[in-house]
């Protein structure tokens, strides 16, 4: 009898306790992980800081296409000439063109003269 007073008694004084250790547990649980915990903060860093790359990757490209589009809009330009790098560009010609095939020795960069 008296050994199970003495576990009642020991049991009241530990439970508050437990119970507090189990909620820290439930509480640290919970903010490491799922949809708002720390480890799915760390991933939105991640892909915040690799969309952060493509945006500039981008704005780069998007920089150099516009510079070298300015350089189309310029009054000095010349025709012929734009249409001559289109056509190598695009490799697209007419009918009325003569198209000479240069052995790989005589092109320069391999491309065509």
């Amino acid at each position: 009898m008296r050994l199970i007073r003495e576990i009642k008694n020991r049991a009241r004084q530990a439970a508050p306790q437990v119970l507090a250790a189990c909620m820290v547990a439930y509480f640290a649980y919970h903010a490491m992980n799922g949809d708002r915990g720390f480890y799915a903060w760390i991933m939105l860093k991640q892909e915040r800081a690799q969309v952060l790359m493509t945006a500039e990757s981008l704005q780069r490209q998007r920089a150099e296409l516009e510079t070298r589009a300015a350089l189309l809009r310029g009054h000095a330009l010349e025709p012929d000439l734009l249409e001559e790098r289109a056509q190598a560009i695009l490799n697209y010609g007419t009918q009325q063109d003569h198209v000479i095939f240069l052995p790989p020795e005589l092109q320069r960069n391999g491309e065509p003269l």
